[in-house]
């Protein structure tokens, strides 16, 4: 008996259309049936969907138009304050007419918190909002208004679990912002995967932001994080939008960072900290959080760059000798730089680690990404390891190679100005030409020759010398 094989396709009329077939978790398209997902792994959840013919002749609506002329109404140069000092430098200067800007984080950071601040201060301001929530009740948003003393009069609310209720809602209001809370639970009633599904959460984005162009009207969104760090799967919305913010901290402390990746009108890397009180969140003075006083054995003092501003931070590690497997694990740095510079502090640095379990962390909950970072790391597993802390008042700045060289990285004027400010009279870094009165600049060439300065200049004080500048 002949097999015939099966034929992913069918004519119509004179044109051929080809059936594609795409996961309902992860949205990951294939040619062909499969019992389980390549991508997430998932078993069953592979359907057919028809793809639609190629049009053999152009019928978009899109009028082509000269770009030179144009006013730029809508443009980065026109921007709105929301309000919140911290928000507005975080966005580069406040949000852009017609943009759309996504708000990240985990569930019950305080992400809708946040969202209803702004909204309430656009109000306030004369605009118009609409606050389309999923989560949410009328009642329970205005409940939550009046415990934060927000004033949300002159706010639309509208149930937003149906895209087209939220995109008819918006056409004829034509609000100044549509606040959507949370992209998660909107779903479009035309597609078969389930709220909350990459696929669903890209088509219902997706509309969004035409809306958006096309209706010139601004659009922030909240999405919940997965546990990798990601929205609704890796880099499922973030290239699309055009801002991303997340909003970050221990959610058993009242201390938030708002920080801004991706920013197509502004400066990238931009942090705000926010302190979580009974009246909602409150703009907070990041010094007192982040570098307390005191010296121990196992700390170094890091200053990041966080756009154009840079601010001193506690970097903390915790070596302990182990038979078995040692372990690694850290809380607000990048794990695999991490033991990194843990196997270059052992190579160069001739300190042993790699039989001790190591454990390091950001104090305040700060997630540190800036490679100026690196030496600052390799000064606390060191002084774990000695068991010794570091020099009193000295600062570490400075990328770290595999070969144990200390790179100069940018912004050492903000860095060393973050350093005078926070009390630290010394920073140890590559050789640099910019310096700020009453900050001295100890150069070094490599990771070795940091880590023997920093413990002669332990012994020094604890000899009663004192520091002497670098």
């Amino acid at each position: 008996m002949d097999v015939v094989p099966p034929c992913y396709g069918r004519i119509v009329g004179r044109v051929r259309t080809r059936s594609l077939f795409e996961c309902s978790e992860c949205g990951q398209q294939m040619a062909q049936w499969a019992g389980r997902c390549p991508g997430c792994g998932a078993w069953g959840t592979i359907a057919e969907r028809p793809e639609r013919p190629p049009s053999s002749r152009g019928g978009g609506s899109g009028a082509v138009e000269p770009l030179a002329g144009v006013s730029g109404g809508h443009g980065p140069g026109r921007r709105v304050r929301t309000g919140l000092a911290g928000v507005d430098r975080v966005l580069g200067g406040g949000l852009v007419p017609a943009s759309v800007t996504l708000l990240a984080g985990e569930p019950g950071i305080g992400k809708s918190t946040l969202l209803l601040h702004v909204v309430a201060r656009l109000a306030t301001a004369g605009l118009t909002c609409l606050y389309a929530s999923g989560e949410e009740s009328r009642d329970q948003v205005a409940a939550r208004a009046a415990r934060l003393g927000a004033e949300v009069g002159d706010v639309s609310f509208l149930p937003g679990r149906e895209l087209p209720d939220v995109l008819d809602a918006a056409r004829a209001r034509r609000p100044f912002l549509v606040a959507v809370d949370s992209i998660q639970t909107v779903r479009d009633p035309g597609s078969s995967s389930p709220a909350g599904g990459p696929s669903q959460v890209r088509g219902c984005t997706d509309a969004l932001i035409g809306l958006a162009k096309s209706e010139g009207i601004t659009v922030l969104l909240t999405g919940h994080v997965t546990k990798e760090g990601d929205v609704a799967g890796p880099r499922t919305l973030e290239h699309a939008v055009d801002t991303v913010l997340s909003f970050e901290g221990d959610p058993r402390s009242g201390l938030r960072v708002l920080a801004g990746g991706k920013n197509r009108f502004g400066q990238e890397g931009e942090m705000a900290w926010f302190e979580m009180g009974p009246s909602g969140l409150v703009e907070a003075e990041p010094a007192g959080y982040l570098v307390p006083g005191g010296d121990a054995s196992g700390s170094a003092t890091a200053l990041p760059l966080a756009g154009r501003r840079a601010f001193a931070v506690e970097v903390q590690a915790l070596a302990v000798p182990t038979d078995g497997p040692p372990r690694r694990h850290v809380a607000g740095l990048d794990p695999r730089r991490f033991s990194m510079l843990a196997a270059v502090v052992e190579r160069s640095g001739g300190i042993p680690l790699m039989r001790s379990e190591l454990f390091g962390a950001a104090s305040a909950g700060v997630r540190l990404d800036d490679p100026g970072c690196d030496l600052a790391i390799a000064a606390a597993l060191a002084s774990a390891a000695r068991g010794r802390p570091p020099p009193a008042n000295v600062g570490f700045v400075g990328e770290v190679s595999l070969t144990g060289r200390v790179r100069p990285v940018p912004g050492m004027a903000q860095r060393a100005a973050a350093a005078r400010t926070a009390g630290v009279g010394t920073i140890v870094s590559a050789p640099c030409e910019e310096t700020v009165e009453g900050v001295a600049i100890r150069a070094v060439a490599d990771i070795g020759e940091a880590l023997r300065w920093a413990g002669r200049r332990h012994t020094q004080h604890e000899d009663g010398d004192g520091p002497r500048p670098g």
